[in-house]
């Protein structure tokens, strides 16, 4: 088993920036390709970004490609999501998961609570 905990949502102005965390337990952190995902009000699960084990790959969804960067310490078991140039759109409640590399939620086993992340205009 793996426990996933998010932190560093918040209320932001649009134009600003956040750094989610995502602590990992239990398996070893470095075994397994980490992803975030982000689900606003009345719509599903989106693939943000994903990081392979290594660090080697990432890869990211259009809409955030440029202003998010997704980087992880296999140290500190810890997966990370710089978010830079927010906009309203990017409000939603943001989730790390655990498992292969893929922008589907059906590619990961593990997923953390979520933390909320809002962008005022």
């Amino acid at each position: 088993q793996v426990q996933l905990v998010e932190s560093g949502g918040g209320l932001v102005q649009a134009g600003g920036s956040l750094r989610l965390s995502c602590a990992s337990s239990g398996r070893p952190f470095s075994g397994y390709n980490m992803g975030w995902f982000r689900q606003a009000p009345g719509k599903g699960r989106e693939f943000v970004a994903v990081i392979s084990r290594s660090s080697y790959r990432t890869d990211y969804a259009d809409s955030v490609k440029g202003r998010f960067t997704i980087s992880r310490d296999n140290a500190k078991n810890t997966v990370y999501l710089q978010m830079n140039s927010l906009k309203p759109e990017d409000t939603a409640v943001y989730y790390c998961a655990a498992g292969d590399y893929g922008r589907t939620p059906h590619d990961y086993d593990y997923w953390g609570q979520g933390t909320q992340v809002t962008v005022s205009s």
